[in-house]
């Protein structure tokens, strides 16, 4: 099993000096069932959000988890079923949601779970006292030549989690795209690497229903030319958008941009001419 003083927390700089570090990371290299043994009881764990959920790293902990107890497992919004929700882990692994998904208010609503608000931009300074992380559960690309593996479609938190947590879990997926900006994690910060091959995980928008329709109708004619806009997910903004296609110089100040936002600036009517 690869060692626990393997990864020891430190974001490493994006930019660096080549090589950074020579690292044999294949000595990492790990069975999901494996890795997840470095999770111990009582530990705070983080996992990585959307479309980069670690599918394979919450499969395996979920089924050691009759072996632990007093986990919590912290996140934003993850993607597809969660095995470590089940009613009869109770007591061993336990979440602590930061954003709410689908998949996951069902056991809040239920008492099975908890749910902390805050704002997204107040997440990672928690992680330096009221949150902080034991292990961080990430899917990132294979290490590139410099030894860095790539956080690709979500860093966010995730970066500061893994860079805080004393161990790192990593399942590099072949199949996670590398994406440009703050999204590289040194390959010697991590403590075990889980190879796979697999698609991502994706949220479908579903189609509007009739009433949806009818108030994206009116919402579209209440838009101005010019104005800036703060876009959800789901049925309704994406009506929305879908009847903007006649607007003008149209801004877009979000979190969030579903995919009705790209032919809208392909188009040119979100151009941010306007946006103050």
């Amino acid at each position: 099993m690869p060692s626990e003083t393997a990864g020891a927390a430190g974001r490493v700089p994006a930019t660096v000096d080549r090589p950074y570090r020579v690292v044999e990371w294949r000595d990492r290299l790990a069975t999901a069932a494996t890795a997840v043994k470095l999770v111990r009881p009582g530990d705070r764990v983080w996992v990585q959000q959307g479309p980069g959920t670690p599918a394979t790293l919450l499969d395996a902990l979920a089924e050691r988890g009759g072996d632990l107890w007093d986990v919590e497992i912290c996140h934003m919004m993850t993607l597809g079923p969660l095995e470590y929700l089940r009613p009869d882990l109770a007591g061993h692994l336990r979440h602590n949601g930061l954003f709410l998904g689908e998949n996951v208010r069902a056991a809040v609503a239920e008492g099975r779970a908890d749910y902390t608000p805050v704002s997204l931009s107040e997440i990672e300074r928690l992680f330096s006292d009221e949150l902080r992380i034991d292990v961080a559960l990430v899917q990132a690309s294979p290490p590139d030549e410099d030894g860095f593996l790539n956080l690709g479609t979500g860093p966010d938190c995730t970066l500061t989690a893994a860079s805080d947590a004393s161990r790192v879990l990593v399942e590099m997926n072949d199949q996670m795209p590398r994406a440009l900006g703050d999204t590289r994690l040194h390959v010697s910060l991590a403590t075990a690497i889980v190879p796979v091959s697999r698609p991502l995980r994706e949220l479908v928008p579903e189609p509007p229903d009739p009433v949806q329709i009818r108030v994206a109708e009116r919402v579209a004619e209440m838009v101005p030319d010019g104005a800036t806009l703060q876009i959800g997910i789901g049925a309704l903004p994406s009506a929305v958008l879908a009847r903007l296609g006649d607007h003008h110089d149209l801004g877009i100040h979000s979190e969030l941009c579903p995919d009705g936002v790209v032919p809208l600036i392909e188009a040119g009517v979100i151009n941010g001419a306007r946006k103050t």
